[in-house]
């Protein structure tokens, strides 16, 4: 049972962290809308002709872009779970969770489950937005956010454990810089997987990002799922368990007495 608190307890902190942050919400909604605004609509003007539905699964530019700019919005504040880590090493929050008779594992498991809550919040909020701009449908909503939960375990989990190993927050915004770029140009958000080199299918394949990207896109735009929306349900829900366990472990391992 108190395992159990301090995991609530965690998932609480993080959510009111986000509501009492407009910057944070309002900075983390404005970046994915000047992506959908300025790219998409642009790029739509250039596949405005009747062939180019064919090579984005039916439907028009900027229904087949929506899908992958939720997934982004999700991945970016994820991956942020990590500087918060780097915040309470700073400022003495972290060693009032060591000193405190509650487990550090469930401790730090709640922190990933309530960064991860918070990136499906921010999502939801980009998907009814881009109902505006996208012939997207309502019935894949749901799905979409879970997928979300799940890629948002995986990247804050992975987040989470890179922070632990360091200490400054400017090296780790490098960091996210660094795999941000790669990992959503290889999602297939911006243009089909199977139109990129083989090469860069092969690290399309690795990137956790492809199959929560296929998986919405499946869901909200009715494209036909690149690799199955099994394998990307199996493959997400993995990823979420491992990250978040090595997560687990890291924390115990860097903070063991």
């Amino acid at each position: 049972m108190e395992e159990m608190n301090v995991f609530l307890t965690m998932i609480y902190r993080e959510l009111k962290r986000f509501i009492r942050s407009p910057s944070r919400i309002i900075g983390s909604i404005l970046n994915p809308l000047l992506w959908l605004i300025f790219f998409g609509k642009g790029w739509s003007g250039v596949f405005n002709f009747p062939m180019a539905t064919r090579i984005f699964g039916g439907v028009d530019y900027m229904t087949y872009l929506v899908p992958g700019v939720v997934v982004m919005t999700v991945f970016d504040m994820s991956f942020l779970q990590g500087l918060t880590i780097i915040w309470d090493k700073q400022f003495g929050f972290m060693k009032e969770i060591l000193v405190a008779p509650a487990s550090r594992v469930e401790s730090i498991l709640g922190r990933i489950t309530g960064g991860a809550i918070v990136a499906m919040i921010q999502g939801f909020i980009m998907v009814a937005l881009s109902f505006i701009v996208a012939n997207l449908k309502v019935s894949g909503v749901i799905p979409t956010l879970i997928l979300a939960f799940f890629v948002g375990v995986a990247i804050a989990g992975l987040g989470v454990a890179v922070a632990l190993k360091m200490s400054s927050m400017e090296g780790f915004q490098i960091i996210v810089m660094m795999l941000m770029l790669p990992m959503m140009f290889l999602s297939g958000a911006f243009y089909p997987v199977r139109t990129m080199p083989n090469w860069m299918q092969w690290l399309a394949k690795i990137n956790p990002l492809t199959y929560a990207v296929d998986g919405a896109r499946y869901y909200l735009a009715g494209v036909t799922p690149t690799f199955g929306i099994m394998q990307d349900w199996i493959v997400l829900i993995l990823l979420a368990l491992v990250f978040a366990g090595f997560a687990g472990l890291e924390f115990r391992k860097a903070y063991l007495s």
